[in-house]
């Protein structure tokens, strides 16, 4: 009989496993079962740690959360326009290590309070840039959709850097629109060069945030 000690079983560690399958099976097929599976555990065991699937996946955008701030500091030189650039590239590439990465963050509710440093840092210096709160929660929480809507759009077609997913062909998707010539063309300016085309957007958004509140 085998003495090797297993590691205790606890939320961390759960979370981490689930993290660790969800590249290898998607969220669709990140089932309780699987992780027990993957744990060498019933699956009971789990539901003394996580009541149900969405609690789970709260911990693991939690997880996702903590280890996309490890080690990283936020520069107080900041103006508010680089703190928003940094904070949604920083995000979208998390969400990017991911298979369903911007799925599992989306809706998700931390469980703890490790965000909150980092969300005070954000609005200390926006409303010191002259924002007033209200003001500051709106443009942070658009920049926030932006960021988790176009990395669910991204995806869906790139499941994981190097993959694409079948059907997203442009020369197909052109020939199949070859009546309609700029819905044709435009396809190169919708399905490639995401980073680019992130930047853009969010740039877009800044200017729209600047103009609106006058900063």
């Amino acid at each position: 009989m085998s003495t090797e000690k297993r590691a205790p079983l606890d939320r961390k560690r759960v979370a981490d496993t689930a993290l660790k399958l969800l590249n290898e099976t998607g969220l669709d097929g990140l089932t309780l079962r699987a992780i027990a599976k993957e744990l060498d555990v019933k699956a009971p065991a789990l539901y003394w740690h996580f009541k149900d699937k969405q609690a789970l996946l709260d911990e693991m955008a939690t997880e996702m959360y903590r280890r996309m701030v490890a080690g990283t500091a936020l520069d107080p030189d900041d103006t508010w326009q680089e703190r928003m650039r940094k904070v949604n590239h920083g995000l979208r590439a998390a969400l990017l290590a991911y298979r369903d990465g911007a799925r599992v963050y989306s809706g998700s509710r931390f469980t703890g309070t490790d965000h909150a440093r980092e969300m005070e840092e954000n609005l200390r210096l926006f409303t010191a840039a002259g924002f007033t709160l209200a003001e500051t929660v709106r443009a942070n929480a658009t920049a926030y959709a932006y960021t988790i809507g176009f990395v669910i759009e991204e995806q869906g077609v790139k499941p994981l850097p190097g993959e694409r997913r079948e059907g997203y062909d442009l020369g197909d998707r052109a020939r199949m629109l070859a009546e309609y010539p700029l819905a044709a063309a435009a396809g190169a300016e919708i399905f490639e060069d995401y980073d680019r085309h992130f930047e853009e957007g969010l740039q877009l958004l800044i200017a729209g945030v600047a103009a609106q509140y006058g900063r």
